[in-house]
């Protein structure tokens, strides 16, 4: 694989989003996971306003069934708008302004069978084609003054290739991510000298981990189509990446921010508590009741 020579923008966005999100039924027995709300936002809604920010044109959307909701949430409400309308509720319109993509702006396509993160990614191939594009997974929430892909893409432009957000994880969560070999520090940056999927915590070589933001090249594709399954029987992306070491440069991005994993139960909570502390609309009321709650006023 040759050095890459031209840098492309990176203008495209893929939300693997097929996922069935055991682990909060029975909520998510008929609504997606990803429809989940933190404060008054679902995730999805998130994770396209941080992608938006990065000056991404075209969003993804890699499905499975049962996942219209979704579809659905970002595409024009005639009823409602036209309710609204009529009751002339101007701020509410004004959010709805907020969760529509244009027209043309976004793609759904069905991941059939559940392979894994590698195989969602794959079944964008045909969408992306031969640029550079961005993954990110709803679930890991970032929140930051500037958005985590933001900072990703001007990374990127600086020093092109593939990039993945990573943070330290206590070393005996490490079984859970793809895990870094890394090279030298410069900045923010760090080189990507190996990748390991749920490594064994004592075979991890860092702590050093992945969280669910990715800009890659187009070859990760060709490498995906092969099918080599990894941890769990499944397609892994991390697995793929790691072909792509030395192809490219490959950094991770310890970003400016902080990551709530809201595919945990407890921190989902965690990030409503703090986007509600964070809003100031609401914090001035939620602040004093959060209090006493802790104080044991119910």
């Amino acid at each position: 694989m040759s050095i890459e020579t031209t840098r492309k923008k990176v203008r495209t966005v893929v939300f693997p989003v097929a996922g069935l999100g055991t682990r909060f039924l029975p909520a998510t027995k008929v609504i997606p996971k990803e429809m989940l709300t933190v404060v008054d936002k679902p995730l999805i809604q998130y994770a396209v306003e941080e992608a938006r920010e990065a000056g991404i044109e075209h969003f993804v959307f890699v499905t499975g069934r049962g996942k219209g909701a979704m579809e659905d949430h970002f595409d024009l409400a005639f009823e409602l708008d036209a309710t609204l309308q009529a009751r002339n509720k101007l701020a509410e319109i004004e959010l709805l302004k907020e969760s529509r993509l244009l027209p043309g702006t976004s793609s759904f396509v069905r991941q059939q069978e559940p392979l894994g993160l590698g195989h969602a990614v794959w079944c964008a191939r045909d969408i992306v084609g031969d640029n550079p594009f961005a993954v990110i997974l709803p679930d890991d929430l970032v929140h930051a003054e500037k958005g985590c892909l933001a900072q990703m893409v001007e990374a990127y432009e600086q020093v092109g290739g593939n990039i993945v957000a990573v943070e330290n994880v206590p070393r005996e969560d490490v079984y859970r991510y793809g895990v870094l070999s890394p090279g030298a520090e410069k900045g923010a940056l760090v080189e990507v000298k190996g990748l390991v999927e749920k490594p064994k915590v004592e075979e991890a070589p860092s702590t050093l981990s992945i969280i669910g933001r990715y800009i890659l090249q187009p070859g990760i594709f060709s490498i995906l189509e092969k099918g080599q399954r990894g941890a769990g029987g499944e397609i892994q992306l991390t697995d793929g990446m790691a072909q792509l070491i030395g192809g490219a440069p490959f950094h991770g991005l310890r970003f400016d921010g902080t990551r709530y994993d809201c595919g945990d139960k407890v921190g989902f909570l965690h990030a409503n508590v703090a986007y509600g502390l964070a809003r100031p609309d609401i914090a001035a009321k939620f602040g004093p009741a959060l209090k006493g709650f802790l104080a044991g006023k119910l």
